[in-house]
């Protein structure tokens, strides 16, 4: 599973690239992701982890769930059971980010739902473009949510919106998982 991430991510991340008719190091540029790591990542030898990732989507103007394989809008109706859902993994966390949105690039917004194990941070995580609007909702345990340095302890139930251009950190600081949903929603 981890080596399928692997390639998986590596491979469409090559592609947005080339596509983008970017260099290896003009990517390690705009991401501040190695040139050696970004090419272990294209060539499948490494999973990313969620810092890493994102930054690597920001800098290929797509999002992070693109990368890790979500599905394209086709028809009237487009429905993901869970069991085909794509799965991002941190390698060194255990963080897990599931793309439950059915439709990706059918609108602006994005659904998302998170996993964070007991005692775990994502680690600061670089802003979204400005324009980029986050709504998350707990639905499991507690999570701290710093932006730009100021700290939401927030628990089963509670919500926060806050604009998402500034660098984010979620941290579970309890001795249980957390698990919570974030809407993303993007400018046309």
């Amino acid at each position: 599973m981890a080596e399928e991430l692997a390639s998986g991510f590596g491979s469409r991340a090559r592609q947005r690239r080339e596509e983008a008719g970017l260099t290896l190091e003009q990517l390690a540029q705009r991401s501040a992701v190695s040139r050696a790591m970004l090419s272990k990542v294209e060539r499948g030898e490494t999973s990313p982890t969620i810092g890493v990732a994102t930054k690597i989507a920001h800098a290929l103007d797509t999002s992070l769930s693109d990368l890790i394989g979500a599905p394209a809008s086709a028809g009237v109706a487009v429905v993901m059971r869970k069991s085909e859902r794509p799965v991002f993994r941190d390698p060194e966390t255990g963080f897990e980010r599931h793309v439950v949105s059915a439709a990706l690039g059918a609108g602006r917004t994005e659904v998302i739902a998170h996993y964070l194990p007991a005692q775990v941070s994502t680690g600061p995580l670089p802003g979204y473009p400005a324009g980029t609007e986050k709504q998350l909702v707990i639905i499991k345990g507690t999570l701290t949510v710093s932006i730009d340095g100021g700290g939401e302890r927030l628990q089963a139930g509670d919500s926060i919106f806050y604009r998402a251009d500034a660098v984010t950190e979620f941290a579970n600081r309890a001795n249980t998982p957390c698990e919570y949903l974030m809407v993303i929603s993007r400018r046309a």
